[in-house]
């Protein structure tokens, strides 16, 4: 299972309505040694097209020394989808948050890290949210819960912390 905050989720989708109809991109990450992102970094998509997305060269690099100073990783790639995949629709030929093509071969480069994609259809239209990685080359979607906190993500919202 894959817990993410609901403010985070809400950064995300606001940057995507935002970049409309470009591809929004961005990065989750968390404490090197932690379990759960504490937040997002929204890039630049350096290609500037409706279909495709690439960081930025020098916000990545910029980034990736920020996350080794303070001893922090990348979590999820994070991108939207403003047009149809070129993959078969089931349903009514909106864009769909499931890797494309070229999304897949991305994820082969770094196979350990997970991908989350926002769908939007229009700029203000509710947004279609899934997460995934690859396990033996194969595209596995995540089951993604948005939590208002990790301390309960994994134990059920009537719990209470131990005051003891």
């Amino acid at each position: 299972m894959l817990a993410i905050r609901s403010d985070l989720v809400d950064e995300i989708v606001a940057h995507a309505r935002r970049d409309f109809p470009l591809e929004a991109c961005g990065q989750l990450v968390g404490p090197e040694a932690g379990e759960h992102p504490e937040r997002y970094v929204p890039m630049t998509n350096a290609d500037e097209i409706e279909s495709d997305f690439a960081f930025s060269p020098a916000e990545d690099i910029r980034l990736e020394r920020e996350l080794d100073a303070a001893g922090e990783r990348r979590m999820l790639v994070v991108h939207s989808h403003t047009r149809v995949p070129r993959r078969p629709m089931t349903d009514s030929g909106l864009p769909e948050a499931y890797p494309s093509v070229k999304d897949v071969a991305q994820m082969e480069w770094t196979p350990d890290q997970h991908w989350l994609i926002v769908a939007l259809a229009t700029a203000d239209a509710r947004p279609e949210i899934r997460s995934f990685h690859l396990v033996d080359g194969e595209v596995v979607e995540d089951e993604l819960v948005v939590v208002e906190s990790y301390m309960f993500a994994h134990t059920g919202s009537d719990d209470v912390p131990d005051r003891s």
